[in-house]
């Protein structure tokens, strides 16, 4: 029989604590992970220096900021169409002249005309939308070799982070210009086929301006890329390659034509 001590020592005895559940709103914590302190606390303590400021969670606030700029100058600006192209495109260079061509000829159809904001082909697409007396706007982003945007930009906004910055060419535009252009260039090339592909963006025109310059990169899809199966067939049906500045026009107006008579998705509902 056990003495009354040993029973004593069982009844006092206390339960092992369990691991608890700490949550930061919908963050999860446990075990060695849960903080010693609370949000709140945080927040109103004094803090020893300001490197706060360049925490992951401070700047989701700037990126927050740059989609309400953004969303904010661009909401009612219309139609628009994006050119692309080199920043080092001298203006002597021929296809500096047809970007600016282009600027004037797509204000005359009533469109804005966006650009990355810099120089070269950019400048000259805002050239010619501006001297027309279109809407010029100009999207530019901190760069450690760039001096910001172009003397041609009426409307401009300039990010910080490259993925806000593109997610404004998309959103409020019908189609891109891409004339000849370096890594940046291709870049908004791919993203623009790459979202049409996957259906995230409809009736997309995608020009490519400048044949010869081009021609390799299409030989190139449309050989290994292609032959391995990498892509379809259907997927080249969006892509448009042309020197001519009205026939890029062209495009572009039959594409807002079709997506004019476009009967607009129902939502079903509910039997």
């Amino acid at each position: 029989m056990a003495s009354l001590d040993a029973v004593s020592d069982q009844t006092n005895q206390r339960p092992s604590i369990q691991p608890r559940d700490a949550y930061g709103g919908p963050v999860l914590r446990r075990r060695n992970q849960v903080l010693g302190t609370t949000t709140d606390q945080r927040l109103l303590d004094q803090p020893s220096d300001a490197s706060w400021v360049h925490t992951d969670p401070w700047r989701v606030l700037r990126i927050q900021s740059e989609f309400v700029e953004g969303f904010g100058m661009l909401a009612e600006l219309g139609k628009a169409i994006c050119v692309f192209g080199s920043a080092r495109t001298p203006a002597e260079d021929p296809a500096y002249a047809a970007a600016e061509l282009l600027g004037r000829r797509l204000t005359e159809t009533g469109h804005a005309v966006i650009t990355g904001g810099g120089p070269g082909i950019m400048a000259a697409a805002n050239r010619g939308a501006s001297r027309a007396g279109g809407v010029s706007v100009g999207l530019g982003i901190e760069l450690p070799f760039e001096q910001g945007l172009n003397e041609w930009v009426d409307v401009g906004i300039n990010f910080r982070y490259f993925f806000a910055r593109k997610t404004m060419f998309v959103k409020y535009s019908q189609g891109y210009v891409v004339f000849p252009g370096g890594f940046g260039t291709f870049d908004e090339l791919f993203e623009a086929i790459t979202l049409a592909q996957t259906h995230k963006i409809t009736r997309f025109p995608v020009i490519l301006f400048g044949s010869e310059y081009w021609q390799g990169l299409l030989d190139w899809l449309h050989g290994p890329v292609l032959g391995e199966g990498k892509v379809s067939e259907e997927d080249f049906a969006m892509l448009h390659v042309t020197d001519d500045v009205e026939e890029a026009v062209d495009i572009i107006e039959r594409a807002a034509s079709d997506r004019a008579v476009e009967t607009p998705l129902i939502p079903r509902q509910p039997e």
